[in-house]
C-alpha cells in the first residue's frame, strides 16, 4: 500500500503499483479516473491532492499506457481484439480514459487484421464525435451571443443570418 500523510495525522492509502500491474490492461486507466474524480476533493489537503495525481501520473506513465501498449502491439489477435473489446466500452463511457491511447490506435486500425482495424477504427469515431460535440457546443455559444446581439440591434440582420448559416452548416 501507498500511504500519504494528511496534516490532521490521518492516512490516506492507495494500491501499490506493483498490484496495479496484475490487473486486466484497462483496469488502471479506471483506477485512476476514479480516484481523480471521486476521492481526491474530499481530502480537503492540497497537498495531499498534489501527492496522489503525482502518484497516480507515476501509474499512468509506468504502468497503463506501456501496458496496453504492450497488449496492442502483441501478435496475439484474440488478445488485440479483447483488450480493444474493453477499451471500446470504457471509451463509451468516458472517452478521456482512453485518449493516451489514440495515437496507438491511429496505427491499429491500419492493420491486415479487420476485426482489429474495425474496433480501432470504432473507438476513433467516439474521438470524432466528442471533438464534433465539443465544436457544436462552442459554436452554440456563440450563436446565443449573437442571438442577443441581434435582438438589441447590435448587430445587422444580414450578419446574424451568415452566423446562423455557417452554426446550422456545421450542426449538419
Amino acid at each position: 500500500m501507498k500511504q500519504f500523510k494528511k496534516k490532521d495525522g490521518s492516512i490516506v492509502q492507495l494500491i501499490d503499483k506493483d498490484k496495479i500491474k496484475e490487473w486486466p490492461v484497462e483496469l488502471p486507466l479506471i483506477f485512476i479516473e476514479y480516484v481523480r474524480n471521486n476521492q481526491l476533493k474530499p481530502y480537503n489537503d492540497p497537498k495531499i491532492e498534489k501527492e496522489i495525481e503525482l502518484y497516480l501520473d507515476e501509474i499512468l506513465e509506468d504502468i497503463a499506457i506501456p501496458g496496453l501498449i504492450n497488449v496492442l502491439d502483441s501478435e496475439d489477435q484474440n488478445e488485440v481484439t479483447s483488450a480493444l473489446n474493453r477499451i471500446d466500452e470504457l471509451a463509451k463511457k468516458k472517452l478521456e480514459l482512453v485518449k493516451p491511447i489514440k495515437p496507438y490506435l491511429e496505427d491499429l486500425v491500419k492493420k491486415d487484421n479487420k476485426d482489429i482495424a474495425n474496433l480501432a477504427d470504432k473507438i476513433l469515431q467516439e474521438f470524432s464525435k466528442a471533438e464534433r460535440r465539443k465544436q457544436l457546443a462552442e459554436k452554440r455559444k456563440i450563436m446565443r451571443q449573437k442571438e442577443k446581439d441581434f435582438l438589441s440591434g447590435k448587430i445587422s440582420g444580414e450578419d446574424y443570418a451568415k452566423a446562423r448559416k455557417e452554426y446550422l452548416l456545421l450542426k449538419e
